[in-house]
């Protein structure tokens, strides 16, 4: 193929990915020797209703929202749809991504939702500088579900800037430094990460330890530190277990919101796990039950989500999922049920 035929077909298939959605390295096309450019993502399309006294927009996260009395409500939205690119110059990587969660949209009219940054990374050798998911978190123990956090209460989840070198199994960074509910104006320091990857056929599993000084609502600078016990193991066939274990004073890290850094004058520690166990019935049809929980000392929050679902392969592309699970606010003894169809399509 000659090279403007490559810039055609480029071109062409980009138009397409910006129509119909994306995957992961879904399209990757060689410039030269060195470079290659390629694209990815999904278009997401979800159907979901919930009944109870706590509220919520398009998924769970730990926050919740108590309601003042019991509610139901039915949405259809696509915002989680997104789009990446990728560049690869020899050494060095680029990586981008956006999806549509930035903010919500007119549902008088149109719907419309902002772009979000999700990723923004550049990635030399060892080194990556940018943002993307914390060096605290292991992406490779978060369950399939069709809500599109998941279980978030029980587990680490978190992007930010920062600078991470990696040699072999072993980690570390230095990150974006945030006292949530703290002074944020005299975050002078950055939160370090160390984290260290075992892997093999049984799966993988990641120990990490995090350090980061904070500030109070008054000034004082406190000291925080946390651990972390993450993974994936292979079981049976393609089943595998997911896991996910943190204790520390995490506070922003654990639970998307379900309790602050600080409380007061005083820092948060917080207890949290997640289960997670994904069972394949055959080559197209599969099933994730899990259970998240996470607790807070100071502020009491006691947080916990539980879900089953069942995924079907339509095509290699089209995938189809339906979940039923609650979501609990165990410290005001508010809960939701929800039910979820899901309609994922892959470039």
């Amino acid at each position: 193929m000659n090279i403007w035929k490559s810039k055609k077909l480029l071109l062409a298939t980009l138009l397409g990915s910006l129509a119909t959605g994306s995957a992961n390295a879904a399209y990757e096309f060689k410039l030269t020797d060195t470079d290659k450019i390629s694209f990815g993502g999904y278009v997401k399309v979800d159907a979901r209703y919930v009944d109870g006294d706590v509220g919520y927009r398009d998924f769970w996260i730990g926050t919740g929202a108590p309601l003042e009395q019991s509610a139901s409500q039915f949405r259809i939205f696509a915002n989680e749809t997104r789009f990446n690119t990728k560049y690869v110059h020899g050494d060095v990587t680029a990586f981008i991504e956006m999806d549509f969660l930035g903010g919500d949209g007119n549902e008088i009219v149109s719907n419309s939702a902002h772009p979000r940054l999700r990723h923004a990374f550049i990635k030399y050798q060892n080194v990556l500088a940018g943002q993307t998911w914390s060096t605290f978190m292991n992406t490779s123990a978060i369950p399939e579900s069709a809500d599109f956090a998941g279980a978030t209460v029980g587990l680490v989840f978190i992007r930010q800037g920062q600078i991470r070198y990696s040699m072999g199994n072993f980690q570390v960074s230095i990150e974006n430094p945030e006292t949530w509910g703290g002074d944020t104006a005299n975050d002078d320091s950055p939160d370090v990460v160390a984290r260290y990857n075992l892997k093999g056929d049984w799966g993988s599993v990641s120990i990490s330890a995090l350090g980061r000084s904070l500030t109070t609502a008054s000034g004082e600078s406190e000291s925080a530190f946390g651990a972390s016990i993450a993974g994936r193991i292979n079981t049976f066939g393609k089943d595998d277990l997911r896991f996910q274990f943190h204790k520390g004073e995490l506070g922003r890290y654990v639970g998307v919101a379900f309790a602050k850094d600080v409380a007061g004058e005083e820092v948060e520690d917080i207890t949290s796990y997640l289960v997670a166990y994904r069972h394949f019935w055959n080559e197209d049809l599969r099933t994730t039950v899990l259970y998240g929980n996470a607790e807070a000392d100071i502020s009491g929050a006691d947080r916990s989500q539980w879900s089953i679902n069942l995924f079907k392969n339509m095509t290699k592309e089209l995938a189809i999922g339906v979940e039923v699970g609650n979501f609990s606010m165990e410290e005001i003894d508010k809960d939701s049920d929800y039910a979820q169809l899901s309609f994922r399509y892959t470039l």
